[in-house]
């Protein structure tokens, strides 16, 4: 199985996906930075706790006390670092011009320029991009590289920009597509190809390893 065919596949079983849950391409934003290293369950929490407060929006986030913020964002774990990182981000965004100037950058200088502000990694970077900018960068997430693993597409721990270039030489570069196969494959994630896996009825098992196990 190739990563067309695995497209196919997951579209043919789950249907079409609508992923990102969010209010406009801010709260992308601050939700790809709240969802590190915790389920999206917990930012769901900590979101409505920022729109309760009226501070789910670039000024009231870049000018509140970092201890407030982060008691706002408690639920959602490491919630001083992301405090900091958030009125960080939402700084730069401001003195960048807010959403319309920075989705019109240059994919590649978008992207260097998110990863130099301070706590966003290539995923992180690559959420916002896909789902705030509308870029057509592909997201590798930790779901991606389990599935990858078990389909035996994938040998091991392979570095971020391979998995990525993977995808992109295989896909053509479009949003929309990039969005439905990164939604298709977190449906997968949670209903079979979880930590431990529930193999019955998965439409990938002929081609999977743990279900060959």
């Amino acid at each position: 199985m190739d990563l067309q065919a695995l497209y196919q596949t997951l579209l043919s079983h789950y249907g079409e996906q609508s992923w990102w849950p969010a209010d406009g391409p801010f709260e992308v934003t601050v939700g790809a930075i709240l969802t590190q290293n915790t389920a999206w369950s917990n930012v769901e929490k900590a979101l409505d706790s920022l729109r309760a407060a009226d501070a789910l929006n670039p000024e009231a986030l870049s000018t509140m006390d970092t201890d407030r913020l982060a008691a706002l964002i408690r639920s959602s774990g490491y919630y001083n670092q992301k405090a900091r990182r958030l009125s960080g981000f939402a700084r730069w965004y401001r003195e960048q011009g807010g959403h319309e100037v920075l989705r019109q950058r240059p994919t590649e200088t978008l992207r260097a320029q998110l990863l130099a502000l301070h706590g966003i990694g290539p995923e992180t970077a690559d959420d916002m991009l896909l789902y705030a900018f509308d870029h057509p960068v592909f997201v590798i997430d930790s779901y991606t590289r389990r599935l990858l693993q078990r389909l035996r597409l994938i040998a091991g721990d392979e570095p971020y920009d391979r998995l990525q270039a993977g995808f992109h030489q295989a896909l053509a570069p479009e949003v929309a597509t990039y969005r439905q196969y990164h939604a298709l494959i977190v449906e997968h994630a949670k209903t079979h190809c979880r930590k431990r896996p529930s193999c019955a009825q998965c439409p990938l098992s002929d081609s999977c390893a743990e279900a060959s196990a």
